[in-house]
């Protein structure tokens, strides 16, 4: 049994070479063979490694994987496991079975081209026993690559890769163990992890959300995608070339009168980026969005089955929703401007517009002019939903301190109808005047209901 001390890769390598209970395939696409590399150069590799393959050329991958998916895609991967899964075991079940924990670790990666213009992101997989005859278990993850060069991202995957199998074999303790082992020397400067998937008995009792919820919470994701389905989706298979209209939110009640203003928040959105931009070759995508952050700095970050309570409720809702690291629209408008130049549209109600317009940034040396250029910059509108004026006027009391003003419609306040003294005040004029704020309607009179928690 290896120590408990924390190991670097190239101990870790050798430290599986050095089992004699542990012998595997790689087989790498898109990469070179960094991971494989590891076991090859620590020393013992022929106590491990049973074969490494690169199948580069889209023939020979075929061929071996089948046709009919992208070559950088889970199907993919998926593919790559169950012909590697299935070659080692008959080649070796018979010599090796009866005292060997088997395993293949795939990988299929678009790194960075020579022209620097690809999405550099890739599947890895991991298909193992825990015991010798055992069954087999699969660790499926989705990785988007940060280092600027070829290499660098060849030298982080190759870490990755021994972390992966490493856990795999000794990490398996604790959720908690596994993702510290899995992101050592590595996650989040280098690789970020935004969506995991497993199977297996030796993961029962394991869950999904919880485990994506973790890659936020402990930085290895800037964000995460959930769907309403309840299958773990890659973020940038979601959002690639889509319009977007993001709802963000705390979400904190959960009951049915909220949940209703929820869902008629996100359909106006919805409605007004149709009206917007006509007829197009997709339908735009409406996702609830939320922030592992805290509202205030002083304040604790809400605990992992708290932000569940919240995904849930509104995943109950037959809605999409992403969990974000960052609490700042800015970053979330970063985020999705990686996967699409389509229109992105936020739809707050007004509290949350206010909390944003007067949040100081003072992490941003541009403060509150850098946050909003860091918005508006790539097509991006803020549709800003009414609120009941009285509801308004109980928020401002206990959340706001800077003088806004209103006048009403039917007891309704639009965006339009908000004023705030200069200098911010012609601020706010000016986003209004470029439509870079844009008030939706006032909604049909209807049973008072409170807007205050949906908006925020």
């Amino acid at each position: 049994m290896p120590s408990i001390e924390q190991l670097d890769s190239h101990h870790k390598a050798l430290t599986l070479n050095l089992d004699p209970s542990t012998f595997g395939s790689f087989a790498e696409i898109g990469a070179g063979q960094e991971v494989s590399r590891w076991f090859l150069v620590v020393g013992g590799a022929s106590g491990t490694v049973a074969k490494t393959i690169s199948a580069y050329d889209k023939e020979v991958s075929d061929d071996l994987y089948g046709t009919g998916t992208r070559y950088v895609s889970k199907q993919r991967l998926e593919a790559m496991l169950d012909n590697e899964w299935t070659q080692l075991r008959s080649q070796l079940d018979k010599t090796r079975g009866s005292h060997t924990r088997f395993f293949s670790f795939v990988d299929t990666v678009s790194a960075r081209n020579f022209a620097g213009t690809n999405d550099c992101h890739g599947w890895i997989g991991l298909r193992f026993q825990t015991e010798p005859c055992g069954p087999a278990n699969d660790f499926v993850l989705h990785i988007n690559m940060r280092d600027s060069s070829n290499l660098g991202q060849q030298q982080a995957i190759g870490i990755l890769g021994v972390n992966l199998i490493y856990a795999a074999f000794y990490q398996l303790q604790t959720t908690e163990s596994f993702l510290d082992g899995l992101a050592q020397e590595v996650v989040r400067e280098r690789i970020e992890i935004d969506s995991v998937d497993f199977r297996g008995p030796v993961f029962v009792g394991w869950d999904r959300p919880t485990l994506q919820t973790h890659l936020v919470r402990r930085g290895l994701a800037e964000a995460v995608f959930f769907s309403s389905e309840g299958v773990p989706i890659a973020p940038n298979e979601v959002l690639h070339k889509k319009a977007v209209v993001l709802a963000p939110g705390t979400f904190e009640h959960v009951d049915p009168a909220h949940a209703q203003i929820h869902t008629q928040l996100l359909a106006a959105g919805v409605q007004a980026v149709h009206k917007e931009l006509g007829e197009t070759d997709s339908a735009p995508m409406g996702i609830f969005c939320l922030s592992a952050a805290p509202l205030k700095p002083e304040e604790p970050a809400p605990e992992i089955p708290d932000l569940l309570r919240r995904i849930d409720a509104l995943l109950a809702r037959g809605a999409d929703v992403i969990l974000f690291r960052e609490r700042e629209l800015y970053a979330m408008t970063a985020f999705v401007n990686r996967y699409t130049k389509a229109p992105l549209r936020f739809v707050v109600g007004l509290s949350l517009l206010i909390r944003a317009f007067e949040d100081p940034y003072g992490n941003l040396e541009g403060s509150r002019l850098e946050a909003l250029s860091r918005l508006f910059a790539h097509n991006v509108r803020i549709y800003a939903y009414p609120m009941t004026a009285a509801d308004l006027q109980e928020w401002i009391k206990s959340f706001s301190h800077s003088g806004w003003e209103w006048s009403e419609t039917n007891g309704w306040v639009s965006a339009e109808q908000l004023r705030l003294a200069p200098p911010l005040g012609h601020l706010y004029a000016y986003l209004l005047a470029k439509n870079f704020l844009v008030p939706l309607e006032i909604p049909e009179p209807s049973p008072a209901s409170k807007l205050t928690h949906g908006a925020a």
